[in-house]
């Protein structure tokens, strides 16, 4: 580590999305450790930092407001410049891009951080780029991200014992949570499924029938059923249709509860800490639900196919079909809307994974 002098303040730059941001915990976690007298700082995305509030790790959240894209030329280039001067100003001894785009390299360079990490760009970004900077990891990307994110920092001596990914929620969250399945008649005792069948990228998404029918075998097994979704106007009426096409047994049963576009990051999280399993597809919510240390059962059809996006840790199911068209990451499947690859799995498959994980719980 003799490498390495007078870190006092890191800037960890991860300008991605939600789920993306959460995975870079253990790689904070390895910087705290290296260097337990210095100040971290994240930058992120204005809308993910809510996953990283909290956390005793991190000592700043700089937010990068990305509506200024939509700026006339002027302001925005004005705005950008104005980030970048708030950067340099605080004087970074470190930076770690975790990123791999070109914004997070510039400002990697202009913060005057006499060290600057980041995985080989490669042919990647503007010409020159890996000149910016001053070390540089090589990743296998089959490796889950988890691990990527770590490798461009374990590369030069800087490494955690531990790689959990977590989540800190408050608890007035937790108490607010409580209340909500008091309202809701949900009891100690009750089994609880968090069910979030959406995505911000459609193309991840299952059968909306396939969906009503799992949550209809899920509730005449008695239990609770909460289903929630982005409030995202195309995820809610995508969860609205899995509803419409709930059985009347079940809509009127009590068993199911919508809280459709209602909760914030840190309340979904609290759902899913609260829950026996969370059930849903390649989300951000799925991550969450990982770090929460609730068992997830997770639908993969395009996404994923080394496992470098399946949630993280112990105690998961990911449910997927090898097709000979994986991994395609297309929006579509020749023109239709759900592909083959996550039509291939069914509602028996879901169901033998609840009562797998169900089984494992009640082992002493």
């Amino acid at each position: 580590m003799n490498r390495f002098k007078n870190i006092k303040k890191i800037l960890v730059l991860k300008f991605r999305h939600i789920g993306d941001v959460l995975l870079i915990v253990p790689t904070i976690r390895a910087l705290k450790e290296t260097f337990p007298e210095a100040s971290i700082a994240v930058a992120v995305n204005a809308g993910t930092e809510e996953v990283l509030v909290g956390h005793k790790l991190i000592d700043e959240l700089i937010i990068f407001d990305r509506s200024v894209k939509k700026l006339p030329a002027l302001k925005k280039i004005s705005r950008e410049i104005g980030f970048i001067q708030n950067i340099r100003r605080r004087n970074f001894d470190m930076t770690v891009d975790l990123t791999s785009g070109d914004r997070a390299a510039i400002l990697s360079f202009f913060s005057g951080a006499k060290y600057r990490l980041a995985n080989n760009p490669g042919t990647k970004g503007f010409p020159g780029k890996r000149l910016i900077y001053s070390h540089i990891s090589d990743i296998d990307n089959k490796k889950h991200m988890v691990l990527q994110n770590l490798d461009v920092v374990n590369q030069f001596g800087i490494s955690a014992e531990n790689g959990d990914v977590d989540f800190f929620i408050s608890d007035k969250t937790k108490g607010k949570v409580a209340r909500l399945f008091e309202e809701n008649s949900i009891k100690k005792g009750d089994r609880i499924v968090h069910i979030h069948p959406t995505s911000r990228w459609m193309f991840k998404c299952w059968d909306d029938t396939y969906m009503a029918e799992i949550i209809d075998w899920l509730c005449t097994e008695r239990m609770k059923v909460i289903l929630t979704s982005a409030p995202d106007r195309e995820e809610v009426a995508r969860a609205e249709r899995i509803l419409s096409l709930l059985s009347d047994e079940t809509k009127s049963s009590g068993n199911i509860i919508p809280l459709l576009g209602k909760t914030t990051i840190k309340e979904l999280a609290a759902i899913s800490d609260a829950a026996d399993i969370f059930f849903g597809v390649d989300s951000a919510p799925m991550h969450i639900a990982a770090a929460v240390k609730t068992p997830v059962i997770a639908l993969f059809g395009p996404s994923g196919h080394y496992g470098e996006w399946y949630p993280h840790g112990d105690g998961h199911i990911v449910l997927t079909k090898n097709l000979p068209c994986k991994p395609c990451h297309k929006d579509m499947c020749e023109g239709v809307e759900l592909r083959e690859c996550m039509r291939a799995i069914k509602p028996h498959d879901v169901q033998e994974a609840v009562i797998k994980i169900l089984k494992l719980k009640r082992e002493p």
